[in-house]
C-alpha cells in the first residue's frame, strides 16, 4: 500500500481524505482544483504529513475552454496555445512541487476510422480526429517534438511528465514508434487507465489489454485503478475494484491486469480513480486489500492521520 493514491477532485476534500486515506499511501492525486486556497492547502498538508502529490492537468479549473491540451493539434496556433497553458500551470506549481503532471495522450485522440466511437466519451468535437485526417508521419514527427518539450520542462520544473492513453490509435499499438520514443526520453512516462484499456478491448478487435499492458508496463509510472462494465453500452464506470466483479459479464480483467503489472514494474504507483462513496468503509477496505494482494506488497491496513 505504500503506492497507493487517493484522488481529490475539485478541491481539498477533508472528509475524503478522512475517509480513504491512509497514513503510509504514498499521496494524493490532484485535479481540476475550483479555488488556488485549496492547492495551498495541498502542499501544506503533504509538507507536514510527509505524502507526495500527484496532478492530473489542469490543476485549476476554468482557465481555459477546453480541460485537456491539445498538443498534437494540426493547428500550430492550437498546439502553442497548449504548451503556453502548462507552462503557466507549471509555473504555478512551483510552490505544489508535484510529483508527476499528468496530461492525456494522445490530444486530440486519433480515431481508427473502422471503428464505431460513440461509447467515447468527448466533450468537444476539438478532442478528436479521424486517423484519415492525420498521418502516421504527421503523429510520430509531432509526438517527438511533444517529448523532447516535455522533458526540457521535467529539468526546469523537477516533475515526472506522464502521459495518459486517451484511446489508443494503431499507430501506437501496431508500430514501434511510441516505445523507440519512451527510450530516447527517458524522463516521460506513461499512464495505464484499467477502466479505458477494458473499453478499447471490447470495441476495437485489434486492440489485445493485456499484451498492451506487457508491453508498455516497464515505462508506466502510474496505474489509474477503477473498473467499468461494458456489454455494448457502458453500464458502470468509476467503480472500485472487485473480485466478483467477472468479465465474463464486461467488467476488467483486474486481477490479470495487476498480474501483469506485478511481474513486469512492481513499483507502479496505483491511483484509486473510482468513486469511493458509492461503497461503505468495509468495503472499501476490502477493496484495498484485494489489490495490495494482488500486488503482493505485504503491509496491513493502516489509521486516517490527514484531515
Amino acid at each position: 500500500m505504500k503506492r497507493f493514491l487517493i484522488g481529490q477532485y475539485g478541491g481539498y476534500d477533508g472528509s475524503k481524505t478522512e475517509r480513504d486515506f491512509r497514513m503510509h499511501f504514498y499521496g494524493m492525486e490532484a485535479c481540476l482544483f475550483e479555488k488556488e486556497e485549496d492547492v495551498a492547502l495541498l502542499a501544506e498538508l503533504s509538507r507536514q504529513k510527509g505524502f507526495r502529490v500527484g496532478v492530473h492537468y489542469p490543476m485549476r479549473a476554468g482557465r481555459s475552454q477546453m480541460r485537456d491540451a491539445l498538443f498534437l493539434a494540426q493547428d500550430e496556433k492550437v498546439r502553442t496555445e497548449a504548451l503556453e497553458g502548462i507552462r503557466q500551470e507549471l509555473e504555478f506549481l512551483r510552490t505544489l512541487g508535484p510529483e508527476y503532471v499528468l496530461f492525456h495522450y494522445p490530444k486530440p485522440v486519433i480515431l481508427d476510422d473502422r471503428l464505431d466511437w460513440s461509447t467515447w466519451r468527448f466533450a468537444d468535437e476539438r478532442e478528436y480526429v479521424l486517423e484519415s485526417q492525420y498521418p502516421i508521419r504527421e503523429f510520430a514527427e509531432k509526438s517527438e517534438e511533444l517529448f523532447r518539450w516535455l522533458s526540457g520542462m521535467a529539468e526546469e520544473y523537477d516533475f515526472t511528465p506522464v502521459l495518459e492513453f486517451d484511446g489508443v490509435t494503431r499507430y501506437i499499438y501496431d508500430t514501434d514508434m511510441l516505445d523507440e520514443l519512451l527510450g530516447r526520453y527517458p524522463a516521460v512516462r506513461l499512464c495505464l487507465d484499467t477502466a479505458r484499456i477494458n473499453l478499447q478491448d471490447r470495441m476495437d478487435p485489434r486492440f489485445d489489454g493485456r499484451r498492451f499492458i506487457r508491453r508498455f508496463a516497464g515505462y508506466v509510472k502510474l496505474l489509474h485503478l477503477s473498473n467499468l462494465r461494458f456489454d455494448g453500452q457502458i453500464r458502470e464506470r468509476h467503480e472500485p475494484v472487485f473480485p466478483e466483479q467477472r468479465p465474463e459479464n464486461g467488467w476488467a480483467p483486474i486481477a490479470d491486469y495487476l498480474a501483469i503489472v506485478r511481474e513486469e514494474n512492481p513499483d507502479i504507483l496505483v491511483h484509486f480513480e473510482h468513486r469511493s462513496d458509492r461503497i461503505n468503509e468495509e468495503e472499501l477496505e476490502r477493496c484495498y486489500s484485494w489489490v495490495d494482494g494482488l500486488l503482493n506488497i505485504q503491509h496491513a491496513g493502516g489509521s486516517r492521520t490527514v484531515r
